[in-house]
């Protein structure tokens, strides 16, 4: 099996980085708060090899002596050892002056040995807490993960850089639990392509994402609908269909929501950590109750009246249909409950549920990655 590998800068990642950029004294030591319990469960809970890559401009000459740089680093090595978190190894760019050098990060040359079949780049990550560090992931072809304390993003030219870079960044985070859970539970993601005589949909599906969508049904109010799911469920959807309109809206949004609900059914794979069940919530006037078992049985109970044919270019008589079609797709429960009396509101509310009632039933608890059944299967 290929390894994948955590390329973990040291300054400003694993210690806190000083003023003048150089741990030269155990005065000037300080360890990132909770990298020792979070990095140990990485090394000892995740199959990710351990690297350090860490620029040391000018070491060995007489602006940073060697002497003063070697008895800090190999106690900063030993404290992570002694805490079960080993390095297979240790790069240190020392190049100076550094312009143009190989080695120096972004720049891939101390890290040639990774190039190889041995090693899943693409599913490495690089640790750091500068824009080089992204870029250096970037260059691997891996992922980042983006430390930014000491970061300033305020200038017109690394905000330039952080908008070309921000695709590489699997997180940003200055938490070491927060970037354990991320390397521990990973993006659930699913993508699909579903073409029949009737319509040609692809929807890609990202169940940790932070709420972005594209959505173009050609029907604008089920965009409008679809789009509460991704802003309110937290997550990234991408919908693009084409349906036979022309005849009518029946086939575009039944097999749009039959496709979701296979595409939710794949990103959340086996299952495991997610709370299962998950809303309740009001709009104006109108009260929306959705409740979801994503327990592997397709059901829905429906209690919805609508005084209204239309709302926007939907027959309202689609709504009960489009949810069967995604517990249909998605073989999960659903019971879905409104009252009020604006018929926008009604549905606008029950697609909000509906979105948080999914958020709080595919989150997961990183440390108690169990099957939510009895049964021992979903």
């Amino acid at each position: 099996m290929k390894k994948k590998v955590l390329f973990i800068d040291r300054d400003g990642t694993m210690i806190k980085e000083p003023a003048d950029e150089q741990i030269d004294a155990f005065d000037k030591l300080i360890f990132y708060p909770k990298v020792f319990t979070y990095l140990g469960k990485i090394a000892k809970e995740l199959d990710f090899e351990l690297a350090m890559i860490t620029n040391q401009d000018g070491l060995g000459t007489d602006i940073y002596p060697e002497e003063t740089f070697w008895p800090v680093h190999n106690f900063i090595i030993e404290s992570f050892k002694n805490e079960g978190v080993v390095f297979s190894d240790v790069f240190i760019d020392k190049t100076f002056p550094h312009e143009n050098a190989d080695t120096r990060k972004p720049k891939t040359g101390l890290l040639t040995k990774y190039f190889s079949e041995d090693y899943d780049l693409e599913n490495s990550f690089v640790i750091g807490d500068r824009l080089t560090d992204i870029e250096l992931a970037k260059n691997l072809g891996a992922k980042g993960i983006f430390i930014n304390d000491n970061t300033n993003l305020g200038t017109d030219e690394i905000s330039v850089k952080r908008s070309e870079l921000d695709t590489f960044i699997g997180i940003e985070s200055n938490d070491w639990e927060q970037i354990y859970e991320f390397l521990k539970l990973e993006n659930r993601t699913a993508e699909l392509t579903r073409n029949t005589n009737e319509t040609k949909i692809y929807i890609k599906l990202n169940l940790d994402g932070t709420g972005k969508s594209k959505i173009s049904t050609g029907i604008a109010f089920f965009d409008h609908m679809l789009d509460q799911i991704a802003r309110h469920g937290n997550m990234d959807v991408t919908i693009q269909v084409k349906g036979d309109l022309e005849v009518d809206e029946h086939h575009t949004i039944e097999d749009t929501m039959i496709a979701l609900g296979e595409v939710f059914a794949k990103a959340l794979g086996n299952k495991l950590g997610i709370e299962r069940y998950g809303f309740c919530l009001p709009m104006d006037d109108c009260l929306a109750q959705v409740a979801i078992d994503f327990g592997g049985r397709n059901w829905l109970v429906w209690d919805v009246e609508f005084k209204r044919e239309m709302i926007g270019k939907m027959p309202t008589e689609m709504f009960y249909h489009l949810f069967k079609s995604f517990t249909d797709g998605a073989r999960c429960n659903l019971n879905i409950k409104a009252e009020g009396q604006n018929e926008h509101h009604k549905i606008e509310g029950i697609f909000k549920a509906f979105a948080k009632a999914i958020k709080a039933a595919v989150k997961r608890d990183s440390e108690k990655m169990i099957l939510p059944s009895t049964k021992g299967m979903l």
